[in-house]
């Protein structure tokens, strides 16, 4: 019978060792399971090492790079999808019954991305050293978000963190699935406006100069749509032209990026759009209410869950909205009626609010309040885009009708003077 040495999790987070007597690891593992613990390091003891040299070339197997310390930079490429397999792994491993530490080593050996795997080397070696693994998470914001450490965190403090992870990560999957959706939809507006544009470019650039000299010799004065034309062309040849548009619009984005009065002047103007506000409002109401369903099913309060939920909505002006609702929660006041006082929610989502507080059952409201929006962002963008292709259409054919009787007007009227 040979002794272990065992670090593990108390369902209260709190980290604990022990020794463990047990024919094999694996045996140890077990025991340590029973005993209510979530494992994180299991190794003999030093007597132990001693007698089986093998389990070292395994210790030195898993700690395998681990000393890098190098910090992720923000350049550095890690893609969403790696974040959401590595929620599902790691859960699927757990799961099982493998420790969380050596879970985190499998799956960094498995990385065939060099700055991923050099981020969970990292992770690794702050939860060897005792480091909560929520912890861990947090130093890397860039990748982990809040929403992923506050409910990994809620795992390791309820003993249930394959459960929460599970959640995360379904609720990224379905995240991009919609975001996916949406890009799809928007593909061939956007390649038609490209190919309108370039074309558009193409003849103010290229075709035009090379009639600028026919119609010079034509003599007498062009006709108007010529005379606009030519001048057009003119200024999009016109290096400075360029160089100001370019220079405007650096200029906006910084000012709209450092002043937090514009942006939310900015979002004001995108909520009151006829058609595009009532898409960006149902869209935030969605993301918002699928976030704070899945906080609260994994025991999460619902002023923390509101305040981890809120960033995750892109407009200032809703996002202000939601976090002065907390001060009227934190003094005992209710969710819905304090979200009324907005009047930009619209009242279906407050009153499924206001009956989910008042049956105990907010987590289903807010499913049902992200169900419904949901469909309806899906019949808004299927209702846009099938209104964006015959305006780009109609567009682009009236600037290229345009420009071809701008250029043939000239021949025309010699036409009819040689006649």
């Amino acid at each position: 019978m040979a002794t272990f040495k065992y670090r593990a999790k108390e369902n209260h987070g709190e980290t604990v060792e022990g020794l463990i007597e047990a024919e094999t690891e694996d045996e140890a593992l077990e025991k340590v399971n029973r005993l209510g613990y979530i494992p994180i390091r299991i190794e003999p003891t030093t007597a132990e090492k001693k007698k089986e040299p093998e389990v070292k070339v395994k210790e030195v197997s898993e700690d395998r790079g681990i000393q890098s310390k190098a910090r992720i930079k923000l350049s550095e490429k890690i893609k969403g999808k790696e974040i959401t397999a590595f929620g599902r792994q790691l859960a699927s491993l757990i799961r099982a019954g493998v420790p969380i530490l050596k879970a985190i080593g499998t799956i960094s050996e498995q990385s065939e991305n060099p700055v991923f795997k050099k981020m969970l080397e990292q992770i690794y070696d702050d939860v060897k050293n005792g480091a909560p693994f929520s912890q861990s998470l947090d130093k890397f914001s860039d990748f982990f978000p809040s929403l992923y450490v506050a409910l990994v965190s809620a795992g390791e403090f309820s003993g249930n963190l394959d459960q929460s992870l599970l959640r995360i990560t379904e609720y990224r999957q379905k995240q991009e699935e919609i975001l996916s959706r949406v890009r799809s939809a928007l593909i061939y507006p956007v390649l038609m406006a490209l190919t309108g544009v370039g074309t558009i470019i193409f003849m103010l650039v290229f075709v035009m100069p090379r009639l600028l000299g026919v119609f010079s010799r034509l003599g007498g004065e062009l006709p108007l749509p010529t005379r606009i034309l030519i001048q057009a062309s003119q200024w999009t040849r016109s290096p400075w032209l360029w160089g100001v548009v370019m220079a405007v619009f650096f200029f906006m984005a910084l000012r709209f990026r450092k002043k937090a009065k514009q942006s939310a002047a900015m979002s004001l103007f995108m909520l009151r759009l006829p058609l595009l506000g009532s898409f960006t409002l149902k869209v935030q109401i969605a993301r918002f209410a699928r976030t704070m369903e899945l906080l609260i099913k994994s025991g999460i309060s619902v002023i923390e869950a509101i305040q981890t939920a809120a960033p995750v909505i892109n407009s200032t002006i809703l996002r202000n909205d939601l976090l002065m609702c907390l001060q009227d929660i934190k003094e005992g006041g209710s969710f819905g009626k304090s979200l009324k006082k907005s009047k930009r929610f619209p009242s279906f989502m407050i009153n499924l609010l206001s009956v989910g507080e008042e049956s105990g059952k907010l987590d289903e409201a807010l499913g049902e309040i992200a169900n419904f929006y949901e469909r309806e962002s899906d019949e808004a963008t299927r209702i846009i885009t099938s209104l964006l292709e015959p305006l780009m259409i109609l567009s682009m054919g009236l600037v290229v009708g345009f420009i071809v009787i701008a250029m043939l007007l000239p021949m025309f009227e010699i036409n009819m003077m040689v006649r």
